[in-house]
C-alpha cells in the first residue's frame, strides 16, 4: 500500500501542475482581456481544486504512516537539524497545505458575486502565488 500510495503521490504533481499552469495562464488572459468569467473558467477550477485535494489526501496518508516521518517525529530536535528530515516533515507538507489553501480560496472566491475582472484576478495571482509554493519544496532530488 505504502509503494502505490508513494508512486501515485509522485506521479500526480505532473497533471496537477499541467492543470495548475494552463488555469494561470487561462485566468491571466482572461484578465488582461478583460473577458467574462464563463462556465470554462468554473470547470478549470473546479478540476483543479479536485486535483489539489486528491493529492492532499494521498500525501495526509503517506505522511502519517511513511517511515521517513515517523523517524522525525520520534525526535523532533534532531529531525530540525537534518533538512532532508525537515524539508519531508515540516516543509513540504506545510507549503503544500497553504498552496492548496490559495488554490480552495481562488475557487471559493470565483463563485462569489463580483465582477469578472475581479474573479480573473484572485485567481491568477492565487495560482501564480501556489505554483511558486509548490516548486519550492518539491523534493527535486527524489522526484521521477
Amino acid at each position: 500500500m505504502y509503494t502505490g500510495l508513494k508512486h501515485l503521490h509522485s506521479f500526480m504533481p505532473y497533471l496537477l501542475l499541467t492543470v495548475l499552469i494552463l488555469a494561470l495562464l487561462k485566468s491571466f488572459i482572461a484578465y488582461q482581456k478583460n473577458q467574462k468569467h464563463t462556465e470554462a473558467h468554473r470547470k478549470n477550477g473546479l478540476i483543479l481544486l479536485i486535483l489539489a485535494h486528491l493529492q492532499l489526501t494521498i500525501g495526509l496518508v503517506l505522511y502519517f504512516v511513511s517511515p521517513i516521518t515517523t523517524s522525525a517525529f520520534s525526535d523532533m530536535g534532531s529531525a530540525m537539524k537534518d533538512s532532508t528530515l525537515r524539508l519531508y516533515a515540516l516543509e513540504h507538507p506545510v507549503m503544500m497545505l497553504i498552496a492548496i489553501v490559495l488554490i480552495t480560496r481562488a475557487y471559493s472566491k470565483s463563485k462569489k458575486d463580483i465582477d469578472d475582472r475581479t474573479k480573473h484576478k484572485v485567481k491568477w495571482v492565487s495560482y501564480l502565488i501556489a505554483l511558486v509554493l509548490i516548486l519550492s519544496k518539491i523534493p527535486w532530488s527524489v522526484w521521477p
